[in-house]
């Protein structure tokens, strides 16, 4: 029997998400950075790219890390979804781009060793509400001790921040839009949302939605027409049909439910 569109199951061995192909651009990366930190950096020579392999790593791998003007570490998580254990998830991944870019040798030295600044930081664009940005730390995880320890165990002996700026429409748009590519990437994933779980088109026909209607507006439309057909590959394993389908029976079976109790009363 044909499958229908819906039924077709996404190509799940893609590694990368769109958000990380686009991104992974030292030039894109720069611009989109600048857009969220209101800097200046230029000159792409200045980043060194320490994103995190999956093969050397276990399988812990990272959206975004580049050493910036050998001062700065940024990592750049993109999350559909936002846990509580993001710093503790970015402490380890913190730790292992510092292994990868400090010689061991130097940690035995008696003079102290200078390291890059980390910068840690979360774009957020999913379907859950979500401030416009929210700091998360990870002292926020920590056990409570006895009384009696509490004043001698200081907090800051370990502590990690982690920035969230929520990228959805309606939220941060002066900050996005410093950035051609990051205000084009938010434009289209949100035009693909809306067609996607609003309208309930399929995977296939809201990709093709975003794509004419960037193209018409000339939004990043150059880069979309050049990488489309990886686009179309890597959201097509983002949205996932079939939870968006058992998503949309418990809705509609919960207003169901509302309305016979309303007509009940």
């Amino acid at each position: 029997m044909k499958k229908t569109e819906y039924e077709v199951k996404p190509n799940r061995e893609h590694k990368d998400s769109l958000f990380r192909y686009m991104f992974k651009d030292p030039k894109l990366f720069l611009e989109a950075y600048n857009a969220l930190m209101g800097t200046n950096f230029r000159d792409v020579s200045l980043l060194e790219d320490v994103t995190l392999s999956d093969i050397l790593f276990n399988n812990k791998v990272n959206d975004l890390a580049f050493v910036v003007d050998d001062r700065l570490v940024v990592l750049i998580e993109h999350q559909s979804t936002i846990n509580e254990n993001l710093p503790l998830r970015l402490l380890m991944y913190v730790a292992r781009v510092y292994e990868r870019i400090i010689d061991k040798d130097l940690y035995y030295r008696r003079k102290m060793v200078r390291i890059p600044r980390p910068q840690l930081l979360v774009l957020y664009n999913g379907l859950a509400k979500y401030p416009a940005h929210k700091t998360l730390s990870l002292s926020d995880a920590f056990e409570k001790l006895p009384e009696e320890l509490e004043p001698r165990i200081r907090t800051g002996m370990l502590e990690l921040e982690v920035e969230v700026y929520n990228i959805n429409a309606g939220y941060n748009e002066e900050l996005v839009k410093r950035s051609e590519y990051l205000n084009g990437y938010v434009t289209f994933e949100s035009i693909v949302a809306d067609e996607f779980y609003d309208k309930r088109k399929t995977c296939k026909e809201a990709l093709k939605i975003a794509y004419n209607y960037c193209k018409r507006h000339g939004i990043i439309a150059e880069y979309l027409r050049v990488h489309f057909a990886e686009v179309e590959n890597m959201l097509y394993t983002e949205f996932d049909e079939e939870l968006a389908k058992k998503t949309w029976q418990e809705e509609a079976f919960e207003d169901g439910m509302e309305a016979g109790i309303e007509k009940g009363i």
